[in-house]
């Protein structure tokens, strides 16, 4: 069952937690960062992107710019602009987008629980991605970010929830740069944390990553690390634990991850056509955008006109948690045979695209003629991510995209 304890936050005070609170470090580049951190002196960016406080030559993941982060998060405990809480809470992270509000539970998930597997991953990480977020920690010694997790929805623990968000005014409450509301409750009552923990150890067999998976790496490998250099290693240790907040399956939504390409590898349209309908058949053609409605169905934008696809039934296998997979698919039937489109992790040909950006992104794209060629997808659903992380089965890549991004600097949890 998955260990998930209370912790003593680091948190900002309510009058600067709209300056601190900012997007996850992946979601931009360093320009990006430089830009939103712009007039922002308590932004948690100068902690977890710091190359922004250096020339733009600079490599983000030298010493200098782990260092800077060292000396910048020392810096906003010592003005008061992050400050301990002085006992162990569990907190509650809503997000509101669209109307729809999804609650969260912030709680130190345990390293160990990663290795055993209780803490399933339906992705595969890069080493040198997961290298640069052990290195900060090294220097922080702190979760500076949460992991995004779900697990199958308790409803005890839904019902406490529900009790605190009606009856206690938010710690927190903003609206981001963006237009997603943010909310933030800290769980102050020791009953109820206590109950909190005793539920997640009975009732909640297996947590599950939804993003973060290099975090949620590199907090394990950290584990490792700190134990191995502490000759007194007990396993109570903070270092043993990370931040991540848990939703429950049933208030999220993945919304889908789409695919364009730079060329269609030397075919002119009417061939590339004649190929695609060999397994895909054309049920409308259109100069105004087609979504996809449900699974093996796709849009695809070619030369000016939006084409409606439906997989013909050999080319999936809903028995099979990979094989049913829209991108699977795709990969299978178009991108490999027809684009030679191999690796979708190296080749530099094919990009992808959050939905959250709208399918007039992907015309725009075709339309300036940076791209050929591109494909919406129905999104994956909750139910096939939790079925392949069950069957330790790993997803292509750029699967699935989740919104809100959580925003960094709610919380932390140090280390030491």
């Amino acid at each position: 069952m998955a260990i998930i304890k209370p912790f003593n936050g680091v948190r900002p005070p309510k009058e600067l937690i709209k300056e601190v609170a900012s997007l996850p470090y992946d979601v931009m580049n360093s320009e990006e960062a430089t830009k939103m951190a712009e007039g922002k002196n308590a932004s948690l960016l100068h902690i977890t992107r710091a190359e922004i406080e250096f020339d733009q030559d600079i490599d983000p993941h030298s010493n200098e710019v782990y260092s800077k982060a060292k000396e910048n998060f020392d810096k906003f405990q010592n003005k008061g602009i992050l400050v301990q809480d002085n006992q162990a809470h569990y907190y509650i992270y809503a997000q509101t987008m669209n109307g729809k509000t999804q609650y969260g539970i912030v709680g130190a998930a345990a390293c160990q629980d990663y290795i055993d597997g209780i803490i399933k991953k339906h992705e595969l990480t890069r080493p040198d991605k997961e290298e640069d977020r052990k290195v900060l920690t090294r220097y922080l010694k702190a979760n500076i970010e949460p992991v995004f997790f779900t697990y199958r929805a308790v409803p005890e623990i839904d019902a406490i929830v529900e009790n605190i968000v009606k009856n206690k005014k938010a710690e927190y409450d903003f609206t981001s740069e963006d237009g997603f509301g943010h909310h933030f409750w800290v769980i102050e009552n020791p009953e109820t944390n206590a109950t909190l923990e005793k539920l997640f150890a009975e009732k909640v067999p297996y947590t599950y990553v939804a993003d973060g998976h290099h975090r949620t790496a590199a907090a394990a490998g950290m584990m490792e690390e700190f134990k191995n250099a502490n000759p007194n290693h007990t396993g109570k240790e903070p270092y043993n634990y990370f931040m991540a907040v848990h939703f429950p399956d049933n208030q999220l939504q993945i919304i889908d991850y789409n695919r364009v390409v730079k060329d269609l590898n030397g075919l002119n349209t009417e061939k590339f056509l004649t190929k695609v309908k060999e397994n895909f058949i054309v049920n409308k053609v259109s100069e105004s955008i087609l979504k996809s409605n449900k699974l093996h169905d796709f849009s695809m934008y070619l030369d000016g006109k939006w084409y409606a696809l439906t997989a013909k039934e050999n080319t999936y296998d809903d028995n099979n948690p990979i094989d049913s997979l829209d991108v699977s698919v795709l990969s299978k039937f178009i991108l490999e045979p027809v684009l030679n489109i191999k690796d979708l992790r190296t080749d530099t040909r094919i990009e992808f695209i959050g939905g959250i950006r709208g399918l007039g992104e992907l015309s725009k794209r075709v339309d300036n003629g940076e791209m050929a060629v591109a494909f919406a997808l129905f999104p994956v659903s909750m139910k096939q991510l939790m079925n392949i992380a069950d069957t330790n089965n790993i997803m292509p890549p750029k699967v699935t995209w989740f919104e809100p991004k959580l925003r960094s600097g709610l919380v932390i949890n140090k280390l030491d």
